[in-house]
């Protein structure tokens, strides 16, 4: 069983009586009712059957008694909406029926070709035109689609050239479509290596090169138009046309500024004293181990510095937590302001700080440096209107001679740190020292 042919509304506006009636033979012949022909011979009644929707097509005359010229396709295009406009040529010159076609008509047809020819012109531009209709459906909901993910889009073509930006990527380039078409991705889609600062490698290059999918560069930064940097992450893809060949590349990204900035701050909680924001335990032993390899490589020292505050309890005791622990924020600024850049300092917990001296001459260096502490902790510190006082014990090991590993310095820094201590406070004492005098007390004992 076949499928009925669907009946056809066409509008035929035509001033010519012959002309009406062979185009309407050849839309009508005995048996054929697929299309129906409603003739009129004025712009002004057409407009009207226009109003009534219903109309599969429009044929139209440019020279009408009442509208001659482009002005008279203008006037039809804008009432016809979405129907097809064929314009007949026989009244008019081509050119004219041309400029017509080129401002949103289907077609235009001579005369002597309407009896075996228009039947299947209207079928085929009806149908074109549901073509286009379908496509341009498709592509807008395509484009809603990619304005409404949060994810930037853009792409290119083989050349490198943008073809399309969605309005994510408008906001974190600074270039609107419009500008950017075009243009070369590079100079839309600046990208450096964060760490480097050198310029990223083109994810175009990288994807067409590879013919898959590959991810942007690790740390990748985005400059924006205006000179805003933000984090970036995600994965650039070849296109291919029905022939397999690649015929650009789409670029997917989004702002992990946020989420990038979170993890650096989770790792640094990771590695720094909640109070005092100096490194902790862990970063110590890296930093102890580090410069070992270093002095071990060029045969110099290195110094550990175990300090002590003596009487601190007696503070944290009678006014409270609170203020022993902005006690203990301005002793950590002091000691990092008694040290080198390249030192560090660490809060092992309580009232006890490593100092790592990442390179010395001689022994007496460290000596210098603790002198130089037990000046800088003498000073007042004013905290919530008391001037607290506080001092401390400081102990001091040296690579090579007194430990070879991170473990053994701290502690024997630890020892002698309390040897410091049975001296009378407020002073400092080498490791070599607290042994002379632990073996001392064992013999007097």
């Amino acid at each position: 069983m076949t499928t009925p042919v669907p009946h056809l509304e066409i509008l035929l506006i035509e001033n010519e009586l012959v002309i009406a009636d062979s185009i309407r033979t050849a839309l009508a012949p005995p048996g054929n009712a697929s299309f129906g022909v409603h003739w009129v011979r004025e712009l002004s009644a057409g407009l009207e059957r226009l109003s009534k929707k219903g109309i599969a097509a429009v044929l139209l005359d440019l020279a009408l008694p009442d509208s001659q010229g482009i002005e008279t396709f203008e006037k039809v295009f804008t009432a016809a909406g979405n129907v097809p406009i064929l314009i007949l040529g026989g009244s008019v010159p081509e050119a004219l029926a041309q400029q017509a076609v080129a401002r949103g008509a289907q077609d235009y047809l001579l005369p002597h070709h309407l009896d075996y020819s228009l039947p299947r012109a209207l079928r085929n531009a009806i149908e074109r035109h549901d073509v286009e209709d379908a496509l341009y459906l498709e592509k807008e909901r395509a484009l809603v689609t990619l304005n409404s993910i949060g994810d930037a889009v853009l792409s290119t073509n083989i050349s490198g050239n943008i073809t399309y930006l969605n309005v994510v990527a408008e906001s974190m380039t600074g270039w609107t479509r419009q500008e950017a078409i075009g243009r070369p991705l590079a100079e839309v889609f600046r990208i450096i290596d964060g760490a480097t600062r050198k310029i990223a490698r083109d994810p175009l290059e990288m994807a067409v090169e590879q013919n898959k999918t590959v991810g942007l560069t690790v740390n990748c930064i985005l400059i924006r138009r205006d000179g805003f940097e933000c984090a970036i992450e995600d994965s650039a893809a070849p296109i291919h046309d029905r022939t397999g060949q690649i015929v650009g590349a789409v670029i997917v990204f989004h702002d992990v500024s946020a989420a990038r900035a979170r993890s650096l701050q989770m790792t640094h909680l990771a590695e720094h004293d909640a109070l005092t924001d100096l490194p902790n335990r862990m970063v110590l032993n890296e930093h102890i181990s580090h410069s070992i390899a270093l002095a071990r490589r060029y045969h110099r020292n290195i110094a550990v510095l175990f300090v002590d505050l003596d009487g601190f309890k007696d503070i944290n005791d009678s006014l409270g937590h609170a203020t022993g622990d902005k006690l203990l924020q301005s002793v950590s600024k002091r000691l990092l302001s008694s040290v080198r850049a390249s030192d560090t300092v660490s809060r092992r917990g309580g009232d006890e700080f490593v100092i790592l001296l990442s390179e010395i001459t001689h022994p007496m260096d460290a000596a210098t440096s603790a002198q130089k502490i037990l000046s800088s902790l003498r000073s007042p510190h004013s905290i919530e209107g008391y001037d607290l006082q506080v001092r401390c014990s400081i102990g001091i090991s040296i690579f090579p001679d007194d430990g070879d590993n991170s473990e053994t310095l701290v502690r024997n820094a630890d020892t002698a740190m309390y040897c410091a201590k049975r001296k009378g406070r407020n002073n400092y004492s080498f490791f070599k020292t607290a042994l002379h005098v632990a073996g001392a007390l064992g013999a007097s004992s």
